[in-house]
């Protein structure tokens, strides 16, 4: 790999809601997207819950985040807010 390819890569960020922070150092965001319905075209919202790291265990429940992509922290954590 070129090395102005490797600088010019960003990481994937997603934003989401806070619904759990009763972990330590780690939090679940819900992530919501909206999507086309592949035969009827109809608007469908999709829902994904992933786990990210939060050092200082500031997040509250109900806050919204922006979580960006990282290396994997542990098993279900790859993702740091």
């Amino acid at each position: 790999m070129n090395e102005q390819t490797a600088e010019t890569k960003t990481a994937r960020t997603l934003t989401g809601r806070v619904v759990s922070n009763k972990m330590d150092k780690t939090i679940t965001v819900l992530v919501e997207r909206q999507m086309a319905h592949p035969l009827y075209k109809k608007i469908v919202r999709r829902r994904t819950k992933l786990h990210a790291h939060d050092e200082q265990n500031e997040c509250g429940e109900g806050d919204l985040v922006t979580i960006q992509e990282c290396r994997p922290l542990s098993r279900t954590k790859s993702g740091v807010w």
